[in-house]
């Protein structure tokens, strides 16, 4: 069987799912070593070609989505998980863009870091690298197949793309088109590689191939991530949950508090860095309460509160909260909200009851802007600032592959420089040690 057709596992006897992720997995490592030597200029030239063949074949493209749309709505899929599927020649021209800005970018691979002259005339210098094979397995959104591709290429990885099945045919036909980009332009044919199978099996066979993958990149729900962490033999950087938190500090500007809370929590309501716990200062809670409240409520979000904050609201319907409340991750239009009353319990609340995602403080005081941003152990913290700003593209950092909360080896979005490591090179003219 030729593997460019699709392989359907559940009703292909005859196939053997570990051979063929073994298959994968060789080829992916073979790639990784060629890869870490092409050009930066090469791997632009990959870059642009997808973006053109994405326009050239729209219709192809098209086709292959609509299987996917027609397959969401026979199963009863919720409309925001179809709106997610859903492809179209705008969507492509905006993933076309996308791969165009990544192009834009400097190439990270043999950068040097850092470097130092020892005494004895020793020159070392640490070198970006890349960090070899990556595995991403992520949820069903066809444009985060390009998106991941052209992230790990750039930064000089292979990638193993193991996307839904709910995305599969869409998946399918977008790996074609990285495949044959990269034999036109030259560079490794295997360098980004998509899964044509929709067996959950073939996770848990890359998750147990260290000896080719290096790095596990998981991007969905929490059941997905709690599997890949448990089951992974390689490091894995994730994020297991958005819980993140605004708090509005006895000094806030309470325009500027209404403004960031209204962005953070309903500018888009099922995304990892979309609030989901409010936090008041009881100094400013009487004015501050009511308003934002009601503010919340006016946008159809339901309010879950402490009996302070129910005592101060009387006017909109606060339902009484409970400790899971303060731990939730609603991906809804419904938030948690409590009253402390001073920043230090505002601080070890959030630290207690948040993921360590991003979490954002209200203020025109520096010295509670320093303590809060000090203290708070999260990947990021915005000061007068919504949280859904915690994006790769808002930083600056382009395309991300994800937003990590783990610590090693990189924390917060995931972009080109974040996929790479280091190794030291070293100069000398007949240096040894004595």
């Amino acid at each position: 069987m030729s593997r460019a057709q699709p392989l359907i596992v559940d009703i292909m006897s005859e196939f053997n799912l570990h051979e063929y992720c073994l298959d994968v997995a060789q080829k992916a490592k073979k790639a990784s070593r060629a890869l870490a030597a092409v050009s930066g200029a090469k791997k632009n030239e990959w870059l642009n070609v997808c973006a053109d063949k994405l326009v050239e074949r729209k219709d192809e493209i098209l086709a292959e989505n609509a299987k996917d749309l027609q397959a969401a709505n026979d199963a009863g899929l919720k409309a925001s998980m179809i709106d997610r599927l859903t492809l179209s020649e705008k969507t492509l021209a905006e993933m076309a863009k996308a791969l165009r800005e990544i192009a834009a970018f400097p190439d990270p691979i043999g950068t040097t870091i850092g470097s130092t002259i020892r005494p004895n005339g020793l020159e070392v210098q640490k070198v970006r690298t890349p960090i070899g094979v990556v595995f991403f397995t992520y949820e069903s959104r066809p444009n985060v197949t390009t998106d991941a591709a052209a992230i790990c290429v750039k930064s000089g990885n292979a990638v193993v793309l193991r996307g839904g099945k709910e995305a599969f045919h869409s998946n399918v036909v977008l790996g074609k088109v990285l495949a044959d980009a990269a034999r036109e332009v030259g560079i490794p044919e295997h360098a980004a590689q998509l899964l044509e199978t929709t067996d959950r099996d073939a996770v848990d066979e890359f998750l147990h191939l260290p000896e080719y993958i290096d790095v596990a990149i998981p991007r969905g729900g929490a059941s997905l991530i709690t599997r890949v962490t448990q089951e992974a033999r390689m490091p894995v950087i994730k994020h297991f949950a958005g819980n993140c938190h605004v708090y509005i500090d006895e000094f806030a500007n309470l325009d500027v508090a209404e403004k960031v809370l209204l962005n953070s929590k309903c500018q888009r309501l099922g995304t990892c860095n979309t609030a989901e716990s409010l936090v008041v200062h009881s100094n400013i809670a009487r004015e501050a309460i009511p308003r934002l409240l009601k503010a919340l409520a006016d946008k159809g979000v339901e309010i879950r509160g402490d009996a302070a904050t129910r005592a101060l609201s009387p006017e909109v319907d606060v339902k009484p909260a409970t400790e899971d409340d303060y731990y939730a991750e609603y991906l809804a239009a419904i938030i948690s909200v409590k009253v402390v009353d001073s920043i230090d319990e505002a601080i070890e609340h959030i630290n207690e009851h948040s993921s360590g995602h991003t979490e954002a403080i209200v203020s025109r005081d520096v010295t509670a802007i320093k303590k809060f941003t000090t203290s708070i152990d999260s990947a990021a913290i915005t000061v007068n600032s919504s949280t859904r700003l915690h994006d790769g593209g808002q930083f600056g950092l382009g395309a991300e592959i994800g937003i990590s909360t783990d610590k090693f080896h990189v924390r917060g979005p995931c972009g080109v420089n974040e996929l790479t490591s280091y190794k030291y090179v070293v100069y000398g003219d007949g240096a040894i040690r004595e």
